[in-house]
């Protein structure tokens, strides 16, 4: 039996045009406040704060048993101390979080599973024993396996919790943030002064937020901008005195001018259209900000075929860079491997304006070749960041767990779309290893270095095309003696197991024999002429515009 028999490759996905985005979040700095406008809207968000915390207790004291006369019932206590388009979206607000944090929920016991089965199969094998690629081996000192058993342990303990936790419909959740909380036990660490870390947890847990409605002015009642930018808010119940115009709404003094997609909020407003405003303050910076969102219809992918029609470029997403390739209709590589550096170390914010930085070049350059499409790895590395499952490779944890891969997707999709231009994910198996193996080496040349990602690169961007990754195609030689080696061929597109290794020429030989009833064991001149003939007898496809 070969080699490539005793290791069965997965079943690949077929690649698929991703869905464009679902809803438009843009944001705007609240310039020139005066002091009142300050103190009102730190006393509003302190207020409708303290209803939230309120309400998100009693949501969590309900647990499985809510319904929609104990959602009525809460919606109608918060009503008397706001008002009720503000308890309105207090209380959905609300929801979501008890969702979201129901689906965590989820996923922590899923991992909590994942790495008990990893340690129960590792502990089960012999002390030394090697693993292979799919399954690990046993562990390599009686110590290490003795604290294994202690880990294994702890982590059943945790999984019966989280189940119980979850039968019982118990959330754990934090307003404000659990790594801001916690923040409050390491201050010297995040270089903060107990006053500082204060003002930060308080307006984490402020709520300013207000859901649109369509068919009311503006789309929204509660939290109202006008075409010329002006912003008023309605001040709840206790704070109704505060007012500064009719029907006890405050008018703040800034003025707001969207410069990303300006006309298309414009034009929501003026047709009454929902559109939800949330403003939050900055406390590092001292600034306020508004941010409006809007709900649309999922834009229409195009369809496979058409977004092929004019090539397509391969991306390979790694922790510090994209590295993308130009292909053709056919799937030969165009031009030179190009790569978009990031930078993802820092804080949050100057991490994403890396991403977006980077995905605009990205996008900029495909406008420019022409392509219609964008390949991309549909990558998920949930299970892979698991502890038990890589044991003492901590740096290769971190640098599967710095590839932003949710927030990658999510933003090319939606920038992809702004530029006319589609994603189509594919299969991530196997793309960087015959990338590596069958295009790093051919394309490599003293005026340009192929990197491993680059070759990756161009092994998605025609699975992406439908073209099979490994090449099969060797030049023709001076001459057909069997001392030259026999050259490979490529499989067509419609060939059965075209993604497979083909078998040696010894190995069809053999099968060949076995075959016609040749059991022959001398090893004469009859072998050639067999692989001559088996050779011929292959039913390949040569593509005659395929890179040799």
């Amino acid at each position: 039996m070969r080699q490539d028999a005793k290791r069965q490759l997965r079943f690949i996905d077929a690649p698929f045009v991703a869905l464009g985005p679902s809803g438009v979040a843009i944001r705007d700095r609240l310039k020139h406040l005066t002091p009142e406008d300050d103190k009102v809207l730190r006393l509003v968000g302190e207020h409708l704060g303290h209803l939230a915390s309120r309400d998100l207790a009693a949501r969590c004291r309900d647990g499985l048993e809510h319904s929609a006369d104990t959602w009525a019932a809460r919606k109608q206590g918060l009503t008397g101390a706001s008002s009720s388009r503000w308890a309105g979206s207090i209380t959905k607000a609300t929801h979501d979080q008890w969702a979201l944090s129901r689906r965590c929920q989820l996923a922590h016991i899923q991992s909590l599973e994942a790495g008990i089965r990893t340690l129960e199969h590792r502990l089960s094998q012999p002390l030394g024993e090697k693993g292979t690629k799919k399954t690990p081996g046993g562990y390599r000192s009686r110590s290490e396996w003795f604290q294994k058993t202690r880990r294994l342990a702890i982590l059943e303990h945790r999984l019966d919790a989280a189940r119980a936790d979850r039968q019982a419909g118990v959330v754990h959740v934090v307003r404000g943030g659990r790594r801001l909380l916690n923040t409050r036990h390491n201050l010297a660490e995040a270089q903060l002064t107990e006053a500082e870390w204060r003002d930060r947890w308080e307006a984490a847990r402020w709520f300013l937020a207000a859901d649109g409605e369509s068919g009311k002015r503006y789309g929204n009642e509660t939290i109202r901008v006008t075409p010329d930018g002006e912003v008023s808010i309605k001040l709840p119940a206790p704070l109704a005195g505060l007012a500064n115009a009719r029907h006890g709404r405050y008018v703040l003094a800034s003025k707001i001018a969207f410069a990303h997609r300006g006309q298309e909020w414009a034009d929501r407003i003026e047709n009454n259209r929902a559109v939800a405003y949330r403003i939050h303050l900055d406390v590092q910076r001292g600034r306020w900000y508004l941010t409006a969102s809007w709900q649309r219809p999922v834009v229409r992918t195009i369809p496979l075929d058409t977004a092929r029609a004019a090539g397509m470029i391969g991306v390979d997403t790694n922790a510090d860079h994209f590295a993308a390739y130009r292909l053709d209709v056919h799937g030969n590589p165009v031009g030179d491997p190009h790569r978009f550096f990031y930078d993802l170390s820092g804080t949050a914010a100057h991490r994403d304006a890396q991403i977006r930085h980077a995905i605009t070049r990205l996008l900029h350059w495909t406008k420019g070749c022409g392509v219609a499409a964008i390949g991309i790895e549909d990558l998920d590395f949930t299970a892979e960041k698991t502890r038990e499952k890589h044991g003492r490779r901590k740096r290769f944890r971190q640098l599967i767990s710095g590839i932003p891969t949710g927030r990658l997707k999510a933003r090319l999709v939606s920038m992809a779309a702004e530029t006319g231009l589609s994603i189509v994910a594919v299969d991530p198996a196997y793309t960087s290893m015959w990338g590596e193996e069958h295009w790093r080496k051919p394309l490599t040349v003293p005026r340009r270095k192929m990197s491993r990602h680059d070759a990756a690169g161009i092994a998605i961007g025609r699975r992406a095309l439908g073209h099979p990754i490994r090449r099969r195609t060797a030049p023709p030689h001076d001459d057909r003696s069997d001392r030259r080696g026999h050259r490979t061929v490529q499989a067509g597109p419609g060939a059965r197991g075209r993604e497979e290794t083909r078998p040696p020429v010894t190995e069809r030989a053999h099968d060949a024999r076995a075959r016609t009833g040749n059991t022959g064991t001398r090893a004469t001149s009859r072998t050639s002429r067999t692989v001559r003939d088996v050779r011929s007898d292959q039913a390949w496809v040569q593509d005659s515009l395929l890179l040799t």
